[in-house]
């Protein structure tokens, strides 16, 4: 009888489970890359989860005319573009607990080199925004998982450099195409302390001894078909680490 009711609870538990989806705005330039965001929310619901679309109420570093690449002279707010991913349901992420959520997940997009961190401009000798550090730093320390997909890692390589922490994690490989120098990106994550593993689209790296899990996603080369296969991967290895 005991058996049972453990197997039921874990069931229950597992279809209870709430994970933070981090989105720093609205489009692959100067924001959240929409196709991982939303293709993120499809596996988190077909693995029978919850998300919650978190974001930074504050402006975005610069907007970008998605058509032509330039820069455009306005300003436009993390929170309330990540609203147009999250259909409206987005939490200020001052307003985030992390005993809430069960793990966090971060799409790519550059507005998390951008506005999150400005390692698009600095590198890894950049900042990153207290608020995103403050969340990831508390997930890690009470045992929460984090996935990050595409050069997410790289928030994560500012959020725990100096921590004595050596997180492992993938920005892709240089096996294969990549619009991106995947070595001078692993030279960086590796100069804040973390270490760098190549790793293809079809692949993903699990850190089991830090819970964190990394997939290159739109850092290589790849079709959507690819990147969805690739994103459900790394939200199916969730159970390996919960």
């Amino acid at each position: 009888m005991l058996c049972l009711f453990v197997r039921i609870f874990k069931f229950v538990k597992k279809q209870n489970m709430k994970i933070g989806v981090l989105l720093s705005g609205c489009g692959v330039y100067d924001g959240t890359e929409i196709q991982e965001a939303v293709l993120s929310l499809l596996a988190i619901a077909e693995e029978g989860y919850e998300a919650q679309c978190i974001a930074v109420n504050k402006n975005q570093h610069h907007v970008i005319d998605h058509t032509s690449g330039n820069e455009m002279a306005e300003s436009r707010n993390m929170l309330v573009e990540a609203a147009r991913i999250a259909r409206g349901n987005v939490m200020d992420i001052t307003q985030v607990q992390p005993a809430d959520l069960d793990a966090l997940l971060i799409p790519g997009g550059f507005g998390n080199a951008k506005s999150l961190t400005d390692w698009a401009f600095k590198g890894p000798d950049g900042n990153i925004l207290p608020e995103v550090k403050l969340l990831l730093v508390n997930m890690y320390n009470i045992g929460k998982p984090i996935v990050a997909l595409c050069v997410s890692p790289v928030v994560l390589a500012k959020a725990f450099e100096g921590s004595g922490a050596r997180l492992n994690m993938t920005l892709g490989s240089d096996k294969e195409a990549s619009p991106y120098d995947i070595p001078a990106f692993n030279q960086g994550i590796e100069k804040t302390g973390a270490a760098a593993e190549m790793k293809t689209v079809s692949e993903i790296l699990i850190d089991r001894e830090n819970k964190i899990i990394t997939a290159p996603c739109y850092m290589m080369d790849a079709t959507i078909v690819e990147i969805r296969e690739n994103i459900r991967q790394a939200v199916k290895a969730l159970k390996e680490i919960f």
